[in-house]
């Protein structure tokens, strides 16, 4: 017997592996436009983290929440349509994540949209 045998045959993805994705539609106005893209990113995990939205950590040594914006704005930039990808451990609804990120975010941020982004 080998070392491999007995243990099962796993194919394709297993749940330790899997997240899912959601894509947040927010604007950013007021005196946020302030905000560096740096603290930003830091403002939406300790958001996330508050509401108790179960996050999927990357992998390492320092594992940190996984997330995925697309651009960053100049500071000073006010925006009305603005977009990252969330992923999670296990699904919940897109309203849910909405209703929650919102009521954990500062004035001058709000969550337009959450959808389930199929990457």
């Amino acid at each position: 017997m080998t070392h491999c045998q007995g243990q099962g045959n796993y194919t394709g993805r297993n749940n330790f592996n899997m997240s899912y994705p959601y894509r947040v539609v927010y604007a950013k106005k007021d005196l946020m436009k302030f905000v560096s893209h740096l603290d930003l990113l830091r403002l939406f995990q300790r958001a996330s983290r508050r509401a108790h939205i179960p996050l999927k950590l990357t992998k390492g040594f320092h594992p940190h929440p996984k997330m995925q914006f697309q651009r960053a704005l100049k500071l000073g930039t006010e925006s009305e349509k603005e977009e990252f990808v969330l992923y999670l451990e296990h699904e919940l609804e897109a309203e849910k994540i909405k209703i929650l990120l919102q009521n954990n975010l500062p004035q001058g941020i709000l969550i337009k949209e959450v959808y389930k982004a199929y990457e």
